[in-house]
């Protein structure tokens, strides 16, 4: 599986064994001694300490050996991810990169056994696919509100890093509504950043929270810059359960994609760069939408903003529309051929399968 792009211990808070406030020293009468207040010690012993540590490596295990069984290892004649048992019929959801244009799977069970898949469906906007296969007795995992989570929840990771089989790290969410863009140009908006690390493999697996629910799917890491574009320690991205579930649910149940609720202007673009090199503006190249047509927009017109924020480059472009909806209305600024500046009003669409 390709390199994505752009979770270590669990900390245990132990309450300060003894905290003395002492007053201000303004406001106390010249010679009169300091008013303290002296706050109850709690005293724990190491044998609690020891338990509750104990306690907690038993809710790991216990919390792995509920969800490995949904998780699953998928194979390609070129690359390798992850997946999750969606329902008891044999769809398995993944991202749509693990796919990766294929139409046939190798997909290998957490007890070893191998099937062969093929695919439902995928849907490139949001990265995610579909995958069917016939086999018995499969166990579907659980899939948790992802709008529920906090920045500081405790999540685990299973999936198939570099084909090592039901492996599983751990760590926190980290934030929550992350718009973050992957090296094919697509933008996923409202992701979960988590300290789990994300390794080639791990696409398209479990992030869970410790009640054994699905909150995410792990589907790319930061790169550093300043490690040679290396991956960045601590830093993945998962897609949020919510629009797992809406998405995989309707590839299920239609075959296809019939609302992603992503918002769509209806043309194709090119980049446009100035005389020295730098991204100077997004051109369109055709008109594929009859409301973006009848707002104004054309072939060879360059959009610089929208609603008033500069895109000088497709992406900026894109990460603007990751995070605006089907039928708001924006406003494009846009320079014609001959250099005329007007703006121009367009509904927004629905980004429909296939688009990006």
């Amino acid at each position: 599986m390709r390199a994505p792009r752009l979770w270590k211990s669990a900390l245990i808070a132990v309450p300060v064994l003894g905290l003395v406030l002492a007053g201000c020293a303004s406001g106390v009468p010249k010679g009169a001694a300091p008013r303290t207040e002296q706050i109850p010690k709690q005293s724990f012993s190491p044998a609690a300490l020891s338990q509750a540590l104990l306690a907690l490596q038993a809710d790991y295990v216990n919390l792995y050996k509920e969800v490995a069984p949904s998780v699953v290892q998928i194979s390609t004649s070129q690359d390798l991810g992850s997946g999750i048992i969606f329902n008891s019929q044999g769809d398995i959801v993944t991202n749509n990169h693990v796919a990766n244009g294929q139409h046939s799977f190798t997909v290998t069970l957490s007890n070893g056994r191998t099937y062969t898949g093929t695919l439902v469906n995928s849907f490139a906007g949001d990265d995610l696919a579909v995958i069917r296969i016939s086999a018995p007795n499969l166990k579907p995992a659980v899939f948790a509100n992802s709008s529920q989570l906090q920045v500081g929840d405790i999540v685990m990771a299973i999936g198939n890093p570099l084909g090592y089989q039901s492996s599983a790290t751990d760590g926190i969410v980290s934030a929550v509504g992350r718009t973050v863009s992957e090296p094919n140009g697509v933008t996923l908006p409202d992701v979960i950043q988590t300290s789990a690390p994300i390794n080639p493999g791990n696409s398209g697996g479990a992030l869970v929270d410790l009640e054994g629910q699905v909150v995410g799917i792990p589907t790319l890491a930061a790169l550093d810059p300043q490690l040679g574009s290396s991956q960045a320690p601590g830093i993945g991205f998962a897609i949020p359960s919510n629009v797992v579930t809406s998405i995989a649910g309707q590839i299920v149940k239609y075959g296809k994609v019939v609302n992603s609720g992503r918002a769509y202007i209806g043309i194709d673009v090119e980049q446009v760069t100035n005389s020295q090199g730098q991204p100077a503006g997004v051109l369109i190249v055709k008109v594929t939408r009859a409301a973006a047509s009848q707002a104004g927009l054309k072939p060879q017109d360059v959009i610089t903003s929208i609603n008033g924020r500069a895109t000088p480059s497709v992406q900026d472009l894109t990460d603007a529309l990751a995070n605006l909806s089907p039928g708001q209305t924006v406003k494009l600024g846009v320079t014609e051929p001959n250099g005329t500046k007007i703006t121009v009003s367009v509904q927004l669409g629905e980004l429909p399968a296939g688009a990006t």
